[in-house]
């Protein structure tokens, strides 16, 4: 079989094909991350509605800040290939063109972005995730702590998860600012 020569053209290619399929696949990963969490929610608060036990509500509030956090770092690094993309691969890959400046590489990595709902649509995103990551288990701890009955350790612990959770939803809206 005769050697054949790469080109930095095709390596920067062969480069943007992988990270746009790591890309697909986070965003496929990071979707059905919510799903779950709405399961999980459903089941637990139907098993602790079922069993007549507020206490069971104490496994919410950690359930969501895992699967909202991986949802978080997920939503980040699909947004860094993004910008990976745009501002670093794209612009090496239009240096190597015979014909550069009078065309944008990856224009659709810059272009969606300018849509004009695009901010209305960030925002409703962002309920959402505060919604089913944040205030779903935040309502599961007010229904634990009204039920009156728990004992110390159970009560730290419910502060200590709605902590967590608090911390998780600045995240969340500190990580929107950025995208």
């Amino acid at each position: 079989m005769p050697e054949q020569d790469v080109t930095v053209g095709q390596l920067l290619l062969a480069e943007y094909e992988s990270v746009k399929g790591e890309q697909r696949a986070r965003i496929g990963f990071r979707d059905n991350l919510l799903y779950v969490t709405l399961a999980v929610g459903a089941a637990v608060i139907a098993a602790a509605a079922q069993a007549k036990q507020p206490s069971m509500l104490l496994a919410l509030p950690p359930v969501c800040v895992v699967l909202g956090w991986t949802y978080l770092v997920n939503d980040e690094k699909i947004s860094a290939i993004g910008l990976y993309v745009r501002d670093d691969l794209g612009p090496r890959l239009a240096e190597l063109a015979p014909h550069r400046g009078w065309f944008a590489t990856f224009g659709w990595e810059a272009y969606h972005r300018t849509d004009a709902r695009r901010r209305s649509r960030k925002v409703i995103q962002t309920v959402i995730d505060l919604t089913a990551f944040c205030a779903v288990p935040l309502a599961a701890l007010v229904v634990f702590w009204s039920n009156g009955d728990a004992g110390e350790l159970l009560l730290g612990l419910s502060v200590l998860e709605a902590l967590a959770v608090v911390s998780l939803a600045s995240l969340v809206v500190w990580y929107t600012k950025d995208a």
